[in-house]
Order: structure tokens, then sequence, then C-alpha cells
């Protein structure tokens, strides 16, 4: 049960369900707290985070590697960043999952030098580095903008390590050097690919397009993810806002035509946040919440102060 509602996003449902068992006099075991510690990373929860990491020394099983690894997914993915290496610390004997996921911790953070500086730990202790440990080293790079370092770690993996680059490599990468304007170089290499690009690798050249509003390529990528995938709104919507840019309206209001023609719907946005101990959930364009009319008193604060310090023009 606590499995199923953690990997289908019902988090809540799953931290209720730890409570019932809880007042059962029940003990959970390290499977238990794995689930819990998942729902919570789903959910941004730090508090109920921090109470379940209370039952993990309770039931001193704060050395489990399973159990510590999803304790650093959790604290990494609340924002919580001293907990990480303090539990890591705690693993009697870390695996290479375990040293995959600090370094994607400190990665999804922008966090380079801590990423790399556990990464040359790895080899320390006798445990070889796979193609996760450099997806989160590239990916840290992409974080800190370090386009230098992503071609060297790269290269690196492939020839020093020989470590096969699989397709989310070369897409981590592509999407490094489309954001830092080099669309070109990145569509070069999708077409030295020893594999057919998918929908995440031309993803990452459309989205670095927007940077360098390069039209031509934007189109190649945009027709491509179409034919992978012809319901795909982010296509459509990512390239709509590319020929905005450029003040191409025609072929926005075409783009526009055509997802209407082919029913493609642009998919729902929503955000949540904890609030005394409550997530609240936030749709867009939705006028449901409960406090929506003092969300928009605020928004209209906030708004009018950016004005005044000529934020907004």
């Amino acid at each position: 049960m606590y499995v199923g509602y953690a990997q289908n996003g019902r988090g809540e449902e799953a931290l209720r369900l730890l409570v019932d068992m809880i007042r059962s006099r029940l003990r959970p075991d390290q499977y238990t707290l794995v689930s819990i510690l998942v729902a919570c990373s789903g959910l941004a929860s730090l508090t109920e985070g921090k109470q379940t990491h209370a039952l993990v020394f309770k039931h001193r099983l704060d050395t489990h590697v399973s159990v510590a690894n999803a304790l650093i997914t959790m604290y990494s993915k609340c924002g919580s960043l001293p907990e990480i290496e303090l539990v890591f610390e705690h693993i009697c004997a870390p695996n290479i999952v375990s040293w995959n996921t600090i370094i994607a911790a400190f990665a999804q953070h922008g966090l380079y030098e801590k990423a790399l500086g556990f990464f040359k730990k790895i080899e320390l202790h006798g445990i070889e580095p796979d193609g996760v440990t450099f997806l989160s080293l590239l990916s840290a790079c992409g974080h800190a903008g370090m386009v230098k370092e992503s071609l060297y770690w790269f290269d690196s993996m492939k020839n020093t390590y020989k470590v096969a680059p699989r397709r989310e490599h070369y897409a981590c990468l592509i999407d490094i050097l489309g954001r830092s304007g080099q669309v070109e170089t990145a569509y070069k290499m999708i077409q030295e690919m020893p594999f057919e690009a998918d929908l995440g690798v031309w993803g990452a050249l459309l989205a670095g397009c927007r940077f360098s509003l390069n039209i031509e390529l934007a189109e190649l990528a945009a027709r491509e993810i179409m034919r992978l995938d012809p319901k795909n709104s982010g296509a459509y919507v990512m390239l709509s806002n590319i020929y905005a840019a450029a003040g191409l309206w025609r072929k926005v209001s075409r783009v526009r035509r055509l997802m209407k023609e082919n029913e493609v719907k642009k998919q729902t946005a929503f955000s949540w946040m904890e609030i005394d101990n409550t997530v609240q959930y936030f749709v867009g364009g939705d006028v449901s919440h409960i406090a929506i009319d003092e969300i928009h008193t605020v928004i209209v604060q906030l708004y009018s102060q950016m004005k005044a310090m000529e934020y907004i023009t």
C-alpha cells in the first residue's frame, strides 16, 4: 500500500496510512520507511520528512543503505542540504547508489564543487563510477553553467572510464550547449550520435533554441518531436514561444491553429507548498482555492512594490 501510494503521486495517503500504522502499535520496517520518504520527497514536505527521520533513528535503521539513500533524496528535494552529508556519514558501507544519490543531490542545487568532491572520493573507496554517476556530474555542470567542464567529463566518461554514453547523457550535454547558445554544436552532436535521437534529445535542442532564437533548428527539433509524439503539447508551446520572442506573430498563430486542428491540449501547470503542516495546491488559471481573494491581494501588493522599485516598467 505504501509503495503504491508513493509511486503514484499520492503521498498524503501514504503519510495518513503511516499514522494509522503507528496508532495500531505496529513497527515500520525499512521498506515502509523508504516508501514514506519517497512520499515526502514527492510532496517536498520537510516536516513529515524529519518526523520520518526520527522514526528511522528510533528503530535504528539510520545505517541501512536504502533508508539512508532515501533520506538523502528527501532532504535534497526539500532543499535542506546540511543534513545530506550527515546522513551519508552514518552509512557503514555506502554502495554506488549511495554515492550517486549524494552527487545527484548536490547537482540538483548547482553545487558543482561539492558534487565533484564526492565523485573524486568514489575511486578512493574502490568503487567504479557508472553511467548514473556521470549523468549526475553532467547535471551539476549544467546547473552551474560549466560548458567546458561538461565536455571534459563527457569525453572522460567515454575514453577514460569506458562508460558508454546513453541518450540521457547526450540530452544533458545538448541542453548545456543549448543554454550557452551553442545550438549548432549541439545539433552536430545529435548527428554524430550512435543511435537515433529520442524525445529527450530533441526536446533539449528545442529548449536551447530559446536562448539563441535559432528558428531553423527550432522548427527541425519541433518536427522531430511531433513525429515521435504527435500529441506532445510542449513542442507546440515552446515553438510558439520562440516565434513570439522573434516577433514572428503569423507563425505563432499558425502553431496555435495546428494545436487546435490536431486536438493537442496544453497540459495544466500546477505547483504546491507546505503551509502550517498542510499541503496547498495551486493550479494554473484555477480560482477555486479557498484563499483565492487573499492570494490575489498579495499578488497585487507584490506587483505594486516591484513597480515602485522599477523591476517592472
